[in-house]
């Protein structure tokens, strides 16, 4: 079997029937709530199950529905959010809930193709909302779903380029059955996540194994095929930690990038240049251990320096330092704590 042979026969059904006996049923947003869903979906793109559940629980406790989502500062919506990555994620969900609201009285889309033209959300996210929510019969293709047809299918196309991607959707959508498009789409996201793992897979529970042309070939860490790499690079700035009066100067991070829209601080090239610009400043700085943030395309090496101001140091001379960043504001840091802050800063604050 080849990505260019038949479809296994029998393929879904052994799917539905496996979900149905083995798969997971006590996920807090399984279920038709078309909000739940797609807050499951945008949390769980690149975050494992694990991590996103006490986040999930948080964020719908303090939004419980789409219209209060909306109704939320993006800051809230970020404070929330903080800890989890990805940060476009929370703003695409805050635009897309006003969206919802504005444009559809506050009621979901009910067909992938209309979901998916919402903001931030994708083909496979739109057609996971329309299948659970609303039983339309249309394949998702996360990267779970990628892995277990890929193998299934011997599928040789490279993921890297659209071609590929918009074959292997067309097979997916192939092997749609009829009915229970419910339990095959959670089937084959479970499978995906606790069998047909990227290392090592379990194909000895497989329900599927016979039909698997990568397992009956001994190929399966093969696939899926994807030539292109994400090329890592290395990235070293100084932070500073201004504090006075038991506050700590924060500033608001641009729109795009890094951290985009989370307060942060203030931030240097070099330690050298940080130095240059306290250099006349009243009080003293320390220098704090250095450190390495891993995000997904650079490791970012950070030397934080703390400055903190004389308590009688005069409202004219703070504000003399903090001129550089006129957007910047002081907090005391409970308040900090309530912002949405990067995950390093919100460690480096939080008492204890």
């Amino acid at each position: 079997m080849s990505a260019r042979g038949d479809l296994p026969a029998g393929f879904a059904g052994r799917i539905v029937d496996w979900q149905r006996e083995h798969g997971r049923h006590d996920l807090p947003w399984q279920g038709k709530d078309p909000y739940r869903v797609w807050l499951s979906e945008v949390m769980l793109q690149q975050t494992q199950v694990a991590t996103v559940l006490a986040y999930f629980e948080r964020f719908l406790a303090r939004f419980p529905d789409v219209r209060a989502l909306a109704a939320a500062s993006l800051d809230d919506v970020l404070a929330l959010w903080s800890g989890l990555g990805y940060y476009s994620r929370a703003r695409h969900l805050h635009r897309a809930a006003q969206v919802i609201v504005e444009q559809h009285r506050g009621e979901f889309p009910r067909s992938s193709e209309a979901l998916a033209a919402l903001p931030g959300i994708g083909r496979s996210t739109a057609a996971a909302i329309a299948a659970f929510s609303f039983g339309e019969r249309v394949a998702i293709l996360d990267g779970n779903v990628k892995r277990v047809l890929a193998r299934v299918l011997a599928f040789e196309g490279d993921l890297a380029g659209a071609g590929a991607e918009r074959e292997l959707w067309s097979r997916a959508t192939a092997l749609l059955p009829a009915r229970g498009i419910e339990a095959y789409t959670q089937g084959l996201m479970d499978l995906g996540a606790t069998l047909c793992v990227a290392r090592s897979p379990r194909c000895l529970l497989c329900p599927v194994r016979e039909l698997c042309a990568a397992a009956q070939a001994g190929t399966q860490e093969r696939y899926p095929v994807k030539s292109r790499r994400l090329l890592r690079s290395r990235r070293a700035n100084a932070w500073l930690e201004l504090r006075w009066r038991d506050q700590v100067w924060l500033v608001q991070r641009p729109a795009r990038g890094v951290w985009a829209g989370l307060w942060s601080l203030p931030e240097f090239d070099s330690p050298e240049d940080l130095a240059a610009a306290t250099a006349d400043w009243p009080g003293k700085g320390e220098a704090l251990p250095s450190f390495v943030h891993v995000l997904t395309h650079f490791d970012w090496h950070l030397q934080p320096l703390r400055w903190t101001l004389p308590a009688p140091t005069s409202a004219r001379s703070v504000a003399r330092c903090t001129a550089p960043w006129p957007e910047g504001r002081w907090f005391r840091v409970e308040a900090a704590l309530a912002l949405g802050l990067p995950a390093p800063l919100r460690k480096r604050l939080a008492p204890g």
